[in-house]
């Protein structure tokens, strides 16, 4: 674990500047699926640009999406984790990358109960290219193969999941386990194990929280996608430790 206090201030500070261009695409993909993506702010005014804060001039400058301050923290938050928990090893960078793009599925699914396949797809494929990348340069700590092996694992798996209970896990979720797979995998088949198990146990807990406080019942639909999210930074954090 690095305790280089700038290398995790530097990445703080990336992940404070890229959570504040999420909340205009969140705002944009936060649709259900029969509609098409947003293109205006709430009032029908134009959105000018895929990426930035959710703000409309021609409503003098009034927000709308998610607030991009609790973004922008959570971003913060989790790339700088990643840089103590990873180092100065040359995959921090691809890390440092998928990070917004993740924090923007959790925001999207947690609004709509959505894994646009734009993003899950995007996410599978920049991971295993980044990552292709990271293992030509040296002092990388994982490895390609097995990156693309646990994106075919996990990916498979989830699909399994969604033929026996479509109710259940939805088809998102498994586009979503090709680039969560992709990012563990490539720390070896333990940290893949420990994300996808976190990832059932924070699901499994919001939902039983959600029982209790009397909000949901015991067949309500949640959003899955963030904590499948969720379970692999933790297990990604576990993984780029004992690397």
């Amino acid at each position: 674990m690095s305790g280089d206090p700038l290398l995790i201030a530097a990445a703080a500070l990336w992940g404070a500047a890229a959570g504040l261009l999420v909340p205009r695409p969140a705002h944009r993909f936060s649709v259900t699926p029969d509609e098409e993506w947003r293109t205006t702010c709430p009032e029908g005014h134009p959105i000018t640009g895929p990426l930035g804060p959710a703000r409309c001039r021609a409503c003098g400058g009034r927000a709308y999406g998610p607030g991009a301050v609790r973004v922008s923290l959570a971003a913060a938050l989790v790339c700088a984790a990643l840089a103590a928990a990873t180092g100065t090893r040359p995959e921090l960078a691809v890390w440092l990358l998928l990070a917004p793009l993740g924090v923007l599925l959790a925001v999207v699914d947690f609004s709509v109960q959505r894994l646009p396949d734009v993003l899950t797809l995007s996410l599978a494929a920049a991971a295993l290219a980044l990552l292709g990348a990271a293992a030509a340069l040296p002092e990388h700590a994982g490895d390609w193969p097995h990156a693309l092996y646990g994106a075919l694992a996990l990916g498979g798996g989830y699909f399994v999941l969604f033929l026996v209970n479509p109710a259940g896990m939805g088809f998102g979720d498994v586009k979503l386990a090709l680039g969560l797979g992709a990012v563990l995998g490539w720390y070896g088949w333990g940290t893949v194990l420990l994300g996808t198990f976190a990832g059932f146990l924070f699901g499994g807990l919001y939902g039983a929280a959600l029982v209790v406080a009397r909000r949901a019942g015991r067949k309500t639909s949640i959003p899955f996608g963030p904590f499948l999210i969720g379970g692999a930074l933790a297990g990604l954090l576990v993984g780029a430790y004992t690397a």
